[in-house]
């Protein structure tokens, strides 16, 4: 291991590292699994993803809600073949993922959205498996044991953890506690529970105690890096307007 990536140099940043590559040396590799927060473009680390993409990594597996778009997020890493398997919700917005999972050269674990959500906060929770109605009879109970309680019946889901879980919010105080803007919290405080190690990059980093407890979304518990991004792109997925005058 370098000095670069040393126990005793990451010690020496705290939590805080000067950028995205700093931030994930020594602690990303080939054939890892990876949690990414975010939904659609909303509330996704942008410049982890680049980074993880100038890593060089593959063989990785990512569970996300969706694949980014073609040339952004998530995108990136299709472009680059780095992805080798997604678990995911929604992938309808990126035409390389169509392109390599109907050529099967990427492998797909399709989740309904609320089952993937459960699925993340019970690996951060320490929850080995749940059960759940949604997908009962359908192609997602395939394979999966089933039972019956009070006369309804349930799919059992396991629970998703991760080697590395990246992540974006909009603010951190040194200790890692985080606070989320609006729906760009959506799976992120997921995410970072069921990864062994957690990355945050965040727009604003302020002194440990600035923060009103309060208003903490997501403890540093659970954080173990932070990385300042403070001007993201923040891409719009599909911009919808009202025409002018309209009611």
């Amino acid at each position: 291991m370098s000095e670069s990536t040393s126990p005793e140099r990451a010690a020496a940043h705290g939590k805080l590292f000067p950028d995205a590559q700093a931030a994930l040396a020594g602690i990303v590799a080939d054939d890892q699994t990876l949690a990414v927060g975010g939904f659609g473009l909303c509330g996704i680390p942008e410049a982890l993803i680049a980074a993880l993409r100038d890593s060089g990594v593959k063989g990785l597996t990512v569970i996300s809600n969706n694949a980014g778009v073609d040339g952004f997020g998530l995108g990136l890493l299709l472009a680059t073949r780095q992805i080798r398997k997604m678990i995911s919700s929604y992938v309808g917005e990126n035409k390389e993922f169509e392109r390599q999972f109907l050529a099967g050269e990427l492998e797909l674990e399709f989740n309904p959205q609320g089952t993937l959500a459960e699925r993340l906060r019970a690996g951060g929770a320490g929850i080995p498996a749940f059960f759940t109605a949604t997908g009962y009879g359908t192609v997602v109970a395939e394979g999966k044991e089933t039972r019956e309680f009070d006369g309804k019946h349930y799919v059992m889901e396991t629970a998703l953890k991760a080697d590395v879980a990246l992540v974006k919010a909009w603010k951190a105080d040194r200790a890692g506690n985080l606070v989320f803007r609006r729906t760009a919290r959506n799976f992120n405080p997921a995410c970072a529970m069921a990864g062994r190690i957690c990355v945050a990059e965040v727009e604003e980093v302020v002194e440990t105690g600035a923060l009103d407890p309060d208003a903490v979304h997501l403890p540093g518990i659970y954080v173990d890096r932070i990385v300042l991004n403070p001007t993201p792109e923040k891409r719009i997925e599909q911009r919808t307007v009202r025409t002018e005058g309209a009611k």
